[in-house]
């Protein structure tokens, strides 16, 4: 499916530029602080929270770190306070683009992010420019063998959880659902012993801007680079879709 196209091959890029140990160890920070800040610091009442640490100790990162990030979350520890800010606009070919960040410094964050979108061409929007496109969802990945769609739906359907939707691709299964089900679908993966190697609550576009010119795609791509290595960016989302064409051909370039 063209779809998981867009989602895999981004996916993969994106999983090889996070590959160093800092920036995977600034990633899950970040998503402790933001999970401690919306829904407090106990991981047992917080299961936004409870999943970002266990992401944390995944990756090895210290008990100190976490306590850290989630004292920091909390309103406590050193440093100024984070503070939540969302940037919206457009990359090459109408690819519709939400920046949001977590920063301590909302004057530097701005300037950064309006640089990035000036630099590349890209339109910065007001409030709301974007975000109608996108709805707020509980996003999980499941890979290997646990990655059975019909495994996963009955697991899920047996244990109540509100699911909307299920998809696999080489043994790689994503599943989405609304907001509010985000514990119930993370209790019943512990609770069968499943280790989602990601989940969080992010946004998905309902329709995605189908990419059929390698170029434009690759203009994207670069710009799409530049947020997620960018220190404050928290979440880089987008509605890039690539044709079958042109994700075939960034495959092949990958590979060479």
């Amino acid at each position: 499916m063209s779809g998981h196209n867009k989602w895999s091959s981004i996916k993969h890029k994106k999983g090889a530029a996070d590959a160093k140990r800092g920036k995977i160890f600034s990633r899950v920070s970040k998503e402790i602080i933001i999970a401690a800040k919306e829904g407090g610091g106990d991981p047992a009442l917080n299961a936004r929270l409870r999943s970002a640490v266990a992401a944390a100790k995944a990756a090895n990162m210290p008990n100190d770190n976490i306590d850290r990030a989630i004292k920091k979350g909390c309103g406590g520890g050193e440093g100024a306070a984070m503070e939540s800010l969302s940037y919206e606009g457009y990359a090459a070919g109408g690819v519709a683009i939400i920046v949001n960040c977590l920063s301590d410094n909302r004057n530097r964050t701005a300037a950064d992010i309006r640089s990035f979108f000036t630099r590349y061409n890209c339109n910065l929007g007001g409030s709301g420019a974007v975000s109608w496109k996108f709805h707020r969802k509980a996003r999980f990945v499941v890979e290997g063998p646990e990655a059975d769609e019909e495994k996963l739906f009955n697991l899920l359907l047996e244990g109540g959880a509100d699911v909307e939707d299920i998809s696999v691709e080489d043994e790689v299964a994503e599943i989405l659902a609304p907001p509010e089900a985000f514990a119930d679908i993370l209790g019943i993966f512990e609770k069968n012993g499943i280790q989602p190697t990601e989940s969080s609550i992010t946004l998905i576009p309902e329709n995605t801007t189908v990419i059929s010119d390698i170029n434009v795609a690759k203009q994207v791509q670069k710009f799409l680079d530049v947020l997620e290595d960018y220190d404050d960016a928290q979440e880089v989302v987008n509605d890039m879709e690539l044709s079958d064409e042109v994700a075939a051909q960034l495959a092949a370039e990958e590979e060479e």
